[in-house]
């Protein structure tokens, strides 16, 4: 019987650990948009724009796999930020057949600011965490991103 309460009790605890991840997530995206609003590009383009700024140049196949989004409309996404003067495609020097996409630095600058922007949103957050609880919790979500990689 003990065993059964120890699972029961598991299972809410991870219910709620998932519950709590998903409102997290939801006000993270939130106030994300709310900062995006100060700016000219889109929460789709910020999140290719952000994948080019942490992993540098991509096909538009590559970026099309890491946003789970469809060619043609990574190809549309990309079309509307060249206009934008935020990426640019140039050719592969390694092989001239293939097109690379290239963060330009207004793009650059863009997603700096906005991940400044939502930063010290996070710390203004954690201003009543102590500096233990910050790193333990740095140290935990490091672990749980870890693991499910």
């Amino acid at each position: 019987m003990e065993v059964k309460d120890t699972q029961r009790a598991s299972n809410e605890t991870v219910a709620n650990i998932e519950k709590d991840l998903r409102y997290i997530s939801g006000i993270i995206r939130q106030k994300g948009r709310e900062i995006l609003s100060n700016y000219k590009i889109t929460p789709p383009q910020f999140i290719a724009l952000q994948w080019l700024f942490e992993e540098g140049d991509m096909t538009i196949g590559e970026l099309s796999n890491k946003m789970f989004l469809a060619f043609s409309t990574t190809t549309d996404l990309v079309d509307r930020m060249e206009k934008n003067n935020l990426v640019v495609r140039s050719k592969d020097p390694h092989d001239r057949r293939v097109v690379r996409i290239h963060l330009l630095d207004e793009g650059g600058r863009i997603i700096d600011e906005v991940i400044k922007k939502r930063q010290v949103y996070l710390e203004e957050v954690l201003t009543n965490f102590s500096t233990d609880e910050i790193q333990l919790l740095q140290s935990n979500l490091m672990k749980l991103h870890q693991e499910m990689r």
